[in-house]
């Protein structure tokens, strides 16, 4: 039995007449009748009456009219279920942010629009340190990172995809002497702990350019996986930090804000994935993201 005689049959049980229900479904009559002979020989019994003005459904029929029903129904919702999926409507997207990433405005607003384009698809999403976030999708456990670029995203699974540039701040204590500039130089640093994320390690553009411009007088003092650690850091006197610019909306007491007035010297931010993800929800978010 296949849906076809489903439909053929629930088509001549509505219209009570072979005629009729072979004009509504666009096919000859002498074919209908076959193909519902063809469904009662498979079932072993009759499902019609027939009379000379129109057809009836026998006991059997109207068991049949209310299971065939209920089988098109459902085989209709998987339909549809499906489509929605491959088009990306439903599924799951797993997001992990560095911190600075939501101040950047650019995760916000990925988010909203995704939503509004896709609510019934489902969105995790967590704080994550920028090399746990390549981990976590190289194992399957996260699907999109937004991070500063870093040496591990290198990865050959992982597809990179830079979102953002931003200008250099140095966020420090209100009553250190650096301070009472309103704004800073490389060459201010020179000697000073200095705070980096974890993400700019060693091969990454901005501790490159800080040891080529301050050579042995680059005192890198604390590394931190977390914007809030960064700044916390920073307000208490350990070390100035090198922050995105957008993150002068943090508002912490004791902390302020400096430009650092050197172009070459800039923050990023990235799309990190699976070079070929297989979901089509995600994929949906990153051509969102992306695009």
């Amino acid at each position: 039995m296949e849906l076809r005689h489903l439909r053929y049959f629930l088509a001549v049980a509505e219209e009570g007449h072979f005629g009729r229900a072979a004009a509504r479904l666009n096919i000859v009559q002498p074919a209908l009748s076959m193909q519902i002979k063809a469904l009662e020989e498979e079932l072993g019994g009759a499902l019609f009456i027939r009379t000379s003005r129109r057809v009836e459904l026998t006991e059997a029929g109207l068991l049949l009219q209310d299971e065939a029903r209920r089988t098109l129904e459902q085989a209709e919702h998987t339909r549809l279920s499906v489509e929605r999926a491959l088009r990306g409507e439903t599924g799951r997207v797993r997001v992990g942010f560095a911190g600075n990433a939501i101040f950047s405005g650019k995760l916000i607003a990925d988010l909203r629009l995704f939503r509004q384009r896709f609510p019934d698809a489902e969105l995790l999403i967590h704080e994550a340190g920028p090399q746990e976030q390549v981990e976590a999708i190289l194992a399957g456990h996260l699907d999109i990172g937004y991070t500063p670029a870093h040496s591990n995203i290198a990865a050959p699974d992982i597809a990179v995809r830079r979102i953002g540039d931003w200008e250099i701040c140095v966020a420090l204590p209100e009553d250190h002497p650096l301070a009472q500039h309103s704004a800073l130089t490389v060459d201010m640093l020179a000697g000073q702990p200095l705070v980096l994320y974890e993400a700019h390690d060693v091969h990454e553009h901005l501790f490159i350019m800080l040891t080529q411009k301050l050579g042995e007088k680059c005192h890198i003092a604390y590394r931190s996986g977390s914007t809030l650690s960064t700044l916390a850091m920073a307000a208490t006197g350990l070390a100035l930090a090198l922050v995105p610019a957008p993150l002068q909306q943090v508002a912490i007491p004791g902390l302020v804000y400096r430009p650092l007035n050197e172009p070459d010297l800039t923050a990023n931010l990235v799309l990190i994935s699976q070079r070929q993800p297989t979901s089509e929800t995600v994929k949906a978010y990153l051509k969102l993201a992306t695009g």
